[in-house]
């Protein structure tokens, strides 16, 4: 709690404030009499004082008391939160389940799965469904004649970039703006035409020719033109482009992309159509193909769409597996049928297909085999891959041991933090020092019952297992904490004794669950011994301080007073000496 602090006060303040007239010089100790009145003040305002600094250390040592009951309070209540788990008799039922192989598969089990071995045969993977259209983007020109087709402006899947390539070890040197027949005219010319270049609108490919094996590029190349001609070495006279070169433009407006079929809104911009029931809206005109893919994989449509520049193919793909169909249906406009999906085959999706224990034929949508599928009560496996494999499920005596093993260091620390706040240490000269809770009977009251209730035995128990000490936390002798270094006991009760570990703990009413947990809400629940304390040690704290304040009142007080009778002395000494000095000069000494 605070402490009031006490300022050291202005003795002509402490005046002007007072009853005190005439000149406030006469306030300056020992003007008139020669007295230091101030340092004498000063001294009887300290004893005054007297009580306040040792209600002050009182309300210190409750400040102290107070953070050390919240430091136990703090290591209870993580020991009473391990005994949340502790108490479920649920708990004690957990199950996991293991892969013989993680490479073929990963598997879990939840409480209620039957214990043992399944072995499982996948012989297929569950894949997705997909519309995969035919190729829809027009040849680079309509006619071989390509004397006015740009480079900036063909048609290509990946636009040309100006620099250098090579052929036959001759360099061509292009720009954007040159046409592609000034490019097959420069291979020529380089080549003493050795080599021609020539355009088919019907194939919509390059076609280069000479009378021997053609030579492509060069490592100091700057220019990607081959590469977006498709054309490469193949140790021949004739090198054609190895794919149709027109591609579609999925960022420009829609009804100028390239495709063979424009795609159109129906004239109003406000073109739809479904997939899977979902409508999505376009405008032939404002919107580009891209925004439109956008949209498709943002909306509720199930499927992930998307466009192949390399093969110029439109897709839409199930967003889940299984063997399932996807609808589509133009409804104003022709974005569908443009683009080929309208209609494009199904390539069907896979459903997994499997068998447990050389069962019936069994079969999933997904790649996760779940209680819906197998029939097996809270088992989820995922195949990653197909093969035979087998999945054990037994007790998960690993979490129980950890949930135990916790709770044993939690008490053990929850020992400690009271042994340390209410010990008194001795040093070196033999001076002892008593701990904040030192002598503290609620604190040490507390502190003796959790060590009687962890080595008690727990009663009504048929079972050979009845203590702590059973599952190898004994008490090593020296303070009240439990051996946690040796779970050979732990680990040989929760593999052939789970069910006398389960009685310990939560054996309705005794067991030591329930015991501690009701130990522990006496000391830290909402009306707790050690909360209850925390109230009154912090309402006293209040108290005194309003005890102090009431001190320094009265101090003041009687500080006021002290200046004020000095300062009237001092008036009065004034006074005397003037007339003594007067009477001096009036009647000289002869």
């Amino acid at each position: 709690m605070p402490i009031i602090e006490k300022e050291n006060q202005n003795v002509m303040t402490s005046v002007s404030s007072g009853s005190v007239t005439g000149s406030t010089n006469l306030a300056i100790s020992g003007l008139a009499s020669g007295f230091d009145w101030q340092s004498l003040v000063s001294q009887l305002v300290q004893v005054q004082r007297a009580p306040e600094t040792l209600l002050e250390n009182q309300q210190s040592r409750m400040q102290t008391q107070n953070t050390a009951l919240g430091s136990i309070q703090t290591a209870l209540q993580t020991l009473q939160n391990d005994l949340t788990t502790l108490s479920n008799p649920s708990f004690f039922d957990s199950v996991a389940a293991t892969s013989s192989d993680t490479t073929l598969a990963t598997a879990t089990a939840a409480q209620g799965t039957a214990p043992g071995a399944y072995n499982f045969d996948v012989t297929q993977l569950a894949t997705a469904a997909a519309l995969q259209s035919s190729p829809q983007a027009t040849a680079l020109n309509s006619t071989d004649d390509v004397s006015k087709l740009a480079l900036s402006s063909a048609p290509f899947a990946t636009p040309v970039t100006a620099g250098t390539f090579t052929v036959n070890g001759q360099q061509i040197t292009i720009a954007t703006s040159d046409t592609l027949q000034s490019v097959f005219s420069q291979i020529s010319t380089v080549t003493s035409g050795k080599v021609t270049a020539a355009y088919s609108a019907a194939n919509d490919a390059i076609t280069l020719t000479s009378s021997s094996p053609i030579v492509l590029g060069s490592a100091a190349d700057t220019s990607n033109f081959l590469q977006v001609a498709k054309l490469s070495n193949n140790g021949t006279g004739t090198v054609t482009s190895s794919g149709r070169l027109g591609a579609v433009n999925v960022t420009g407006a829609m009804n100028q992309s390239n495709l063979v079929n424009p795609i159109s809104d129906g004239g109003s911009g406000a073109g739809a159509f479904e997939i899977n029931g979902v409508t999505i809206n376009f405008s032939a005109s404002a919107d580009s193909i891209d925004n439109v893919i956008s949209r498709i994989n943002q909306s509720a449509a199930g499927v992930v769409a998307g466009y192949n520049a390399v093969n110029k193919q439109f897709t839409l793909t199930d967003k889940a597996t299984g063997d399932v169909g996807i609808s589509v249906q133009d409804l104003t406009g022709n974005f569908l049928t443009a683009t080929g999906l309208a209609g494009a085959t199904l390539a069907r999706g896979k459903n997994l297909l499997y068998t447990i224990n050389n069962g019936a034929p069994l079969y999933s949508q997904t790649n996760t085999i779940s209680e819906d599928s197998s029939g097996v009560t809270g088992l989820s496996v995922t195949p990653l891959a197909k093969g035979l494999f087998t999945v054990t499920v037994a007790p998960d005596t690993s979490t129980i041991a950890s949930a135990i093993t916790k709770f044993v260091t939690d008490y053990n620390q929850a020992q400690s933090t009271i042994d340390t706040q209410t010990a008194a240490t001795t040093d070196s000269s033999g001076k002892v020092t008593a701990g904040p809770l030192t002598g503290d009977q609620v604190t040490e009251s507390l502190n003796a019952q959790l060590r009687n209730l962890a080595n008690s035995t727990v009663t009504g128990l048929s079972g050979t297992l009845t203590r702590l000490d059973g599952l190898g936390f004994t008490s090593n002798g020296q303070n009240d904490s439990l051996s946690t270094t040796d779970t050979t006991s732990l680990n040989s009760a929760l593999a052939n004794n789970l069910a006398g570990v389960k009685a310990l703990f939560t054996s309705s009413g005794t067991g030591l669950a329930a015991q501690f947990n009701s130990l522990l809400t006496d000391a830290i629940g909402a009306n707790g011994t050690l909360v209850n304390e925390q109230t009154t040690l912090t309402k006293e704290s209040k108290d005194i301080n309003t005890q102090i304040s009431n001190i320094e009142t009265q101090v003041q007080a009687y500080q006021a007073q002290l200046t004020n009778e000095f300062v009237a002395m001092e008036t009065a000494e004034s006074a005397t000496n003037e007339e003594a000095s007067y009477l001096t000069r009036a009647f000289p000494v002869a």
